[in-house]
């Protein structure tokens, strides 16, 4: 490592390494299924609604399914209770959700194409950070 990385990264550490500043990150990373588990639990028709619109059936079953999820793997992962398992099944729940919702390839050259092929690689983004969540929790077990 070259002197002024060490020199940095130890400057860095006692901030950037705090057991909060983590805390804040799994909170960051599980915000949008947090939010999603709540508003679906709060507006049921509204999540059935959801996924009949991307053909899920039974509905109803998937939107149960979808709300448990968010809300259990996010807790996992913020209690620190099986926190790899936590952030695969986020991880895989999102990557499964990103080839449903948003098929940019399908879509006509334009603003909306765009638009959903940044969100469809933004969410590989958060595919990553559950995958390097679930990898560090890993290590850290071993």
């Amino acid at each position: 490592m070259h002197a002024l990385e060490i020199r940095l990264a130890s400057l860095a550490r006692p901030l950037f390494g705090a057991a909060f500043v983590r805390f804040i990150a799994y909170l960051g990373l599980c915000a949008a299924y947090l939010q999603g588990g709540l508003n679906k639990a709060t507006d049921f028709a509204g999540a059935i609604g959801e996924m009949t619109h991307f053909g899920l059936s039974p509905a109803p079953v998937f939107a149960m399914i979808v709300i448990a999820l968010e809300l259990a793997a996010s807790l996992m992962i913020l209690a620190g209770f099986f926190r790899w398992l936590g952030a695969l099944a986020l991880g895989g729940f999102t990557l499964l959700a990103t080839f449903l919702a948003l098929r940019f390839w399908e879509l006509p050259t334009g603003m909306e194409r765009f638009m959903a092929a940044n969100s469809f690689f933004e969410h590989l983004g958060l595919v990553g950070g559950f995958l390097l969540v679930a990898w560090l929790d890993l290590r850290e077990k071993a």
